[in-house]
C-alpha cells in the first residue's frame, strides 16, 4: 500500500507540505496502478485468484502536481509577493522617506513667513519658493532638531534648491531675517523722530509726515504724534507701510501707559492724562541722570501749586525748533504758547517724546520743596536742587562757567 505522508521519525520536505506529494505516476520505483511489486502470488495451477486479504488503494482526491509544476508556481508566487512590495513601497515611499534636496542650495530668494505659520505652513511657503524639495521633507526636519516651536514670522532671505536641514538652520539664524531697526531714543521731538524713522527704515519722508494721525490709535487726549511715539527698537519689514511704523510706536506707548496705570496715577497728582504726559517730556528732556527724574518732577509740581512760571529753558528751545545748552535772554521772550517764562502752567502738549522712567516719575514725583534745579555739569549730567533763590543763581553761574559763558 503506497505511504502519503513521510515515514515515521522522517521530516516532510517544504515543497511537499505546501504541494503535497509528487505524483505516484512519476515516481520510478513504484507501481503505476498504486501496487508493490509483491501484491499478487501465482497458485500452483497458474491461475491468477485474488487474495481476499489485500486492499486496493483509494483513488486520490486530487491528483499531486508535479515537481517542475511546483517549481514554476512557487517562483509565479514569490514574483507577485515582490510586485506586491515593490508597489507598496513606492506607495509609501513619500511618507517614509520625502523628497529632499542636498547641500546649501545656491542664489537667493526671500521668503515671508506669515504670523502663527505651523511647521507644515512654513514648509509649504519653502516648496513653493523652491527653498526645499517637499514640505514634509522640512517638517521632519524640525521634528528632528526639535526646533518646531522656534520658527518666528517675518522675511527671510534663503538660497533655492537647499537640504531640509540646511534650509531650517539657515531659517533659525539672525542674520537671514530680511529687516530693517529703527531706534528711537528718549527725549527725541516727533520731527527728529520722523526724520530718523525715515533714515533707518527707507520708508520716504514726505509719506511719514503726511500719516493721518487719526489711523494711529492714538489715545483719545492725545493732540498729535509729539509725546506718543514711545522710545524703542523696532524692526520694519519689506512691504510695511509708513501707518504701520507709526501705528506700532503709537500702540507700544499704550502698552507702557496701561503698564504704569497712567490715567488713574494722573488724577492722584491732580492732572489729567495729557498734562502727565506733558510733565514727563519736560522731565525726559531736561536730561540728567535717572535718580534726578522725580526731582524735577516735584519743582514742576511745586511751580504750579504755587503759580511760578515754570521758566524751563527746554520749553522756550521746543517753541524754536532748536537745541543748545545757552539759552540768550532774547530766546526767553519768543513769542510761544510753550515759552513757559511768559505764561504760568504746562504748555499746550508734550515737548519731547518720554520713555518709561520719565512717565514713572511723572507719576510718582520726589518728596521735597525744590522751586529750582540747574544742570551744572552737562557733561557728567549733574543737576542740582534748591529752594533758595540765591543758590540757584549759583547754580547758574556755575553752568555758565562749565559752559565757557561765564
Amino acid at each position: 500500500m503506497r505511504q502519503d505522508r513521510p515515514a515515521e521519525g522522517e521530516p516532510e520536505s517544504g515543497l511537499d507540505a505546501l504541494f503535497g506529494p509528487e505524483d505516484p505516476a512519476e515516481d520510478p520505483a513504484g507501481d503505476p496502478a498504486g501496487h508493490s511489486a509483491g501484491n499478487t502470488a501465482g497458485s500452483t495451477g497458474g491461475d491468477h485468484t485474488e487474495d481476499p486479504r489485500e486492499e486496493t488503494a483509494p483513488l486520490p482526491a486530487h491528483r499531486s502536481m508535479s515537481g517542475r509544476a511546483k517549481a514554476v508556481l512557487l517562483a509565479g508566487v514569490t514574483a507577485s509577493v515582490a510586485a506586491v512590495g515593490i508597489a507598496g513601497y513606492t506607495m509609501a515611499k513619500p511618507y517614509l522617506m520625502p523628497d529632499d534636496f542636498e547641500g546649501k542650495g545656491s542664489g537667493s530668494v526671500t521668503v515671508r513667513i506669515a504670523p502663527g505659520s505651523s511647521a507644515g505652513e512654513v514648509g509649504s511657503a519653502l516648496a513653493d519658493a523652491g527653498v526645499v524639495a517637499s514640505a514634509r521633507s522640512f517638517i521632519m526636519a524640525t521634528e528632528q532638531k526639535a526646533v518646531s516651536d522656534q520658527l518666528r514670522p517675518g522675511h527671510y532671505r534663503l538660497r533655492k534648491g537647499m537640504a531640509a536641514g540646511a534650509a531650517v538652520d539657515m531659517l533659525l539664524a539672525p542674520d537671514s531675517r530680511v529687516v530693517r531697526k529703527v531706534s528711537l531714543p528718549e527725549g527725541m521731538r516727533a520731527e527728529e523722530a520722523l526724520r530718523r524713522i525715515a533714515t533707518q527704515s527707507g520708508l520716504p519722508l514726505n509719506d511719514l509726515q503726511g500719516v493721518d494721525a487719526k489711523l494711529l490709535g492714538l489715545p483719545d487726549y492725545a493732540r498729535g504724534l509729539e509725546g506718543f511715539l514711545y522710545p524703542a527698537t523696532y524692526e520694519v519689514e519689506p512691504g510695511d507701510r509708513p501707518v504701520d511704523v507709526l501705528s506700532a510706536m503709537v500702540r507700544r506707548f499704550g502698552a507702557a501707559a496701561e503698564h504704569l496705570d497712567l490715567a488713574a496715577r494722573a488724577r492722584q497728582v491732580h492732572l489729567t492724562p495729557l498734562e502727565a504726559v506733558i510733565v514727563a517730556s519736560i522731565v525726559q528732556a531736561e536730561g540728567g541722570r535717572d535718580a534726578d527724574y522725580p526731582k524735577i518732577a516735584r519743582v514742576i509740581y511745586n511751580r504750579l501749586r504755587g503759580g511760578t512760571p515754570l521758566q524751563l529753558d527746554t520749553t522756550v528751545l521746543y517753541a524754536q525748533s532748536r537745541r543748545t545748552l545757552k539759552v540768550s535772554e532774547k530766546d526767553t521772550r519768543v513769542r510761544s504758547p510753550y515759552n513757559t517764562y511768559l505764561r504760568k502752567g504746562l504748555p499746550p502738549g508734550p515737548i519731547a517724546n518720554p520713555g518709561e522712567k520719565a512717565l514713572m516719575a511723572a507719576l510718582h514725583p520726589a518728596k521735597g520743596d525744590w522751586y529750582w534745579f540747574v544742570t551744572t555739569d552737562p557733561a557728567h549730567r549733574i543737576t542740582k536742587f534748591t529752594d533758595k533763590e540765591s543758590e540757584f543763581v549759583r547754580y547758574r553761574e556755575e553752568l555758565n562757567e562749565n559752559l565757557g559763558t561765564g
